[in-house]
């Protein structure tokens, strides 16, 4: 008989993906999420390398300390990471990517249709399926198979943030002022680090990308987008 895996919604954030760099950014969940396996900080997607492609990116478990800390990071074999995508524009994903550890290995599946939409998942093994070993600070693995490739490990944080300017912003210390300009912020995130999952994939397996999210509050001329968010589910 056969075991069904269900997992089922820890958190997300969510992006529309256009063809030039984007971020969604949660750094520190609720209190019930942050400093857990499932904590995401970011999600990034954009454009690869190769214009027909698109990139995806999530993030989690940040801050890490580099040394000992990022050194002992590891992914939760109980749970699952799910890049959703939408390509028809209504905001239910008709697509997922599914990543989850195995031993030293993370497994990928999709894209692929889910079996359920929602907060609940099941692993997609109808899909395609690839792997990439899990890399550690000093030996990076990536696999590249079917027009995709794969990278799971630790990375150093690509968020910029001014975390000591925004508490004086908020606390009314630097009123009319503000935000600091770019030469002069500096970025708590400079020195830490995340563990990354990473995969690239071909545009013709995301299928045809629908109107643009911002033509709806009236920001015209901007190209087809997939609306894309990432969610880490626990396995019940």
């Amino acid at each position: 008989m056969k075991k069904t895996k269900i997992f089922a919604a820890i958190g997300g954030v969510g992006i529309a993906v256009l063809a030039i760099f984007l971020i969604a950014a949660d750094h520190i969940d609720s209190p019930s999420v942050a400093g857990t396996t499932t904590d995401i900080a970011d999600l990034y997607a954009f454009e690869g390398s190769n214009a027909d492609n698109t990139v995806l990116i999530a993030t989690l478990q940040g801050p890490l300390a580099p040394g000992d800390v990022t050194n002992n990071a590891s992914f939760d074999e109980n749970v699952l990471l799910e890049f959703n995508i939408d390509n028809t524009g209504d905001f239910k994903e008709d697509l997922v990517i599914q990543a989850i550890k195995r031993g030293d290995s993370m497994y990928f599946f999709g894209p692929v249709a889910p079996e359920t939409q929602g907060l609940s998942s099941t692993v997609a093994t109808s899909g395609p399926k690839h792997s990439v070993k899990i890399s550690t600070s000093s030996e990076v693995e990536v696999t590249d198979s079917d027009g995709m490739k794969f990278f799971a490990g630790p990375r150093r944080d690509g968020f910029f943030f001014d975390f000591n300017r925004f508490n004086q912003v908020i606390g009314g210390e630097v009123a009319p002022e503000g935000f600091l300009p770019p030469g002069e912020a500096s970025d708590f995130f400079e020195n830490v680090n995340v563990l990354a999952i990473s995969v690239e994939v071909p545009n013709s397996m995301l299928g045809t990308a629908p109107p643009h999210v911002g033509g709806a509050v009236g920001i015209d001329g901007l190209p087809p987008a997939y609306n894309v968010w990432v969610s880490a589910k626990r396995r019940q």
